[in-house]
């Protein structure tokens, strides 16, 4: 900061006082119109501004981690002198750095924590102090929580994750005084930056009609079916809870069997065709593969009671029929993804106790829980004091509310999906950058309320899918262990919303054949990843034999380069069946309804 101390004393630095004081009287004039229509809003709504008490059961587990901290002070007496001496020998340090010596540094940010790239975190010695303090102190919270005994692991996975939320929220770049790169913008615009950065902060208020609803994108740059979503192809048909998209060839002949792929409804499927370079459904068109794809609708009060069942039978076992009508091929090749996986897999069992597996060649699962013994953080979210506030929230509406979701995915990665944004946006005063893949993430949709009770319920609360009998579809027992399909799994290593440990459940599951394979990255990079000589990403590791422990398998993988489709594609190959000449949508039996990607998909909550 050293080299703008000169300009904090020119007047010519500083803003325009008439300009400063209109932009900030006619903010002041939008906050309190904000806030007047707001609290309107609550009143209208008989809802409190503080919201339902604790959803959350934040109150509950921190009452009980301090009750089970009192039974040990001296462990918390340790803590705290150990923080202490981190603190001198900070202090002492960065004494020795201002004198022109060289200082110890301390600790240091983690490889991958970017809040600290800019170079005064470093440099100068009194943000290298506050940097070093807050790590300190965020590292003495986060372990005194942890070490706590006497907790169950539930509550102790909540005290983690929530104590960790609070000290991503008090970092000191999320603060303008504290923070050099928002200082020197602030010198370098004359305090532009904060004008346009409460601007923004309005505009979000009002876009979220109350709620900060933080934009992450520019919105107005991309076009589902414009500029991402192109891949050509038409709908086929459609229901109350899907079109199905039939993509038009690329190749002279194809496979014979066609493949359907079911997304997940938590997000819409286009992630699976943002750019054409990165497009899987792009990329498996063009091996040769008749594709089809859900497109699941966005929901609202008139589909409430849809149910689990709703969503087997009225979108992947409806889409296997028509597909029938369509081809003429009695079998489908299927990808489930995340939560269309779960679905696949149930689906599956259906058929087997339906005596009608013979519908599914093959199937592939792209991240895909179906134990939930340990579901990573969102468990966290999931308890029966939280769903028993989520399904009174979710019986008023009929549905649960896109943005809520997707909240809880964001606070996953606070510090990316979040606060870097609140810098950007506020305290820089920059419009976000548009970015196909953030505009995909905030693309929320709705649940629909007895689904999605059902869904939290019996897998997350409950696990009961990977109980035989454990959940009924349709009247009919699911067993996921009678299922004889082969199956290729895909994990993903760093994936926070379904850790890879957890998948690979379904290796010592399912009764047939089953190849596992470990992508890099996580949950959306380490499945999108084309095929790139030039420029290989992330890697995947291979074991062909059944192990049944996932660290014990990894141990025995082999580590490839690049990307894993090929790799998929040739095991594929078994269960695709000999060319013929190449579909085009309809096949001459249907008439196709609309232009993919349909109109489903482009029902956007706003």
């Amino acid at each position: 900061m050293s080299d703008q101390s000169s300009g904090q004393s020119d007047p010519n630095n500083w803003p325009d006082p008439v300009e400063w004081s209109r932009n900030m009287s006619a903010i002041a004039e939008r906050s309190q119109r904000l806030v007047q229509d707001f609290l309107a809003r609550q009143q209208k709504d008989g809802e409190s501004p503080l919201g339902h008490g604790d959803p959350l059961n934040i109150g509950q587990t921190f009452l009980e981690m301090t009750q089970a901290m009192m039974l040990n002070p001296g462990a918390v007496m340790q803590a705290n002198f150990n923080l202490w001496s981190d603190y001198m020998n900070l202090w002492a340090s960065t004494t020795r750095k201002m004198l022109g010596q060289d200082g110890e540094t301390l600790i240091e940010p983690a490889r991958d924590d970017r809040r600290f790239k800019d170079a005064s975190w470093s440099e100068n010695a009194l943000f290298d102090y506050i940097k070093q303090s807050y790590l300190l102190t965020a590292r003495w919270m986060q372990s005194t929580v942890h070490d706590v005994e006497g907790l169950d692991d539930k509550t102790m996975k909540k005290v983690d994750f929530y104590t960790r939320q609070f000290a991503d929220a008090m970092a000191p770049t999320n603060f303008l005084m504290t923070n050099p790169e928002v200082l020197r913008e602030t010198l370098d615009t004359k305090g532009d930056n904060l004008v346009r950065g409460l601007e923004n902060m309005l505009t979000d208020l009002e876009k979220g009609k109350g709620k900060l609803r933080i934009s992450m994108t520019d919105a107005d740059a991309f076009e589902v079916g414009g500029n991402i979503a192109t891949s050509p192809g038409q709908v086929v048909y459609q229901n109350d809870l899907i079109q199905l998209i039939q993509y038009a060839p690329t190749t002279e002949t194809v496979h014979k069997v066609p493949l359907l792929i079911v997304p997940p409804w938590i997000n819409k499927f286009y992630i699976l065709d943002l750019r054409e370079k990165n497009s899987f459904i792009k990329w498996a068109v063009g091996q040769g593969l008749t594709v089809f794809v859900i497109s699941w609708v966005n929901p609202d009060r008139e589909l409430a009671n849809k149910s689990f069942s709703d969503y087997m039978l009225e979108g992947p076992l409806a889409a296997i029929d028509q597909i029938k009508t369509i081809t003429g091929e009695p079998a489908v090749n299927m990808i489930g993804y995340c939560l269309g996986g779960t679905l696949t897999a149930a689906t599956l069992a259906y058929l087997q106790a339906k005596g009608q597996q013979n519908k599914v060649k093959s199937v592939t699962y792209f991240t895909t829980m179906i134990d939930f013994a340990e579901a990573g953080e969102l468990e966290v979210f999931i308890d029966e004091e939280q769903l028993a506030a989520l399904e009174a929230k979710m019986n008023e509406r009929g549905y649960l509310e896109g943005s809520e979701m997707a909240t809880t995915f964001n606070m996953l990665r606070a510090n990316d999906l979040i606060w870097s944004f609140v810098v950007n946006n506020y305290l820089m005063g920059k419009d976000p950058f548009p970015f196909d893949l953030l505009y995909w993430n905030s693309d929320s949709t709705r649940m629909p309320a007895a689904m999605h009770s059902f869904y939290l319920r019996k897998m997350y609360l409950e696990n009961a899918l990977i109980e035989p009998g454990g959940i009924e579809l349709d009247g009919v027992p699911i067993d996921l262990t009678t299922i004889k399909t082969p199956s290729f799994v895909l994990s993903t290593r760093e994936d926070h919303i379904a850790p890879w440990k957890s998948t690979y459940a379904a290796v010592n599951t399912y009764g047939g054949p089953v190849k596992f394979c470990l992508a890099g990255s996580g949950h959306i990079a380490g499945v999108i990843n084309p095929p790139n000589p030039e420029k290989p990403k992330y890697g995947y590791w291979l074991y062909n034999r059944k192990v049944k422990d996932p660290d014990a398998w990894l141990e025995k993988a082999t580590q490839h380069e690049g990307s894993w489709w090929p790799e998929w594609k040739s095991w594929l190959e078994k269960s695709a069946g000999a060319q013929i000449e190449a579909r085009e949508p309809g096949c001459g039996k249907v008439k196709p309804i609309e232009p993919a990607p349909g109109s489903y998909v482009k029902a956007r909550i706003t």
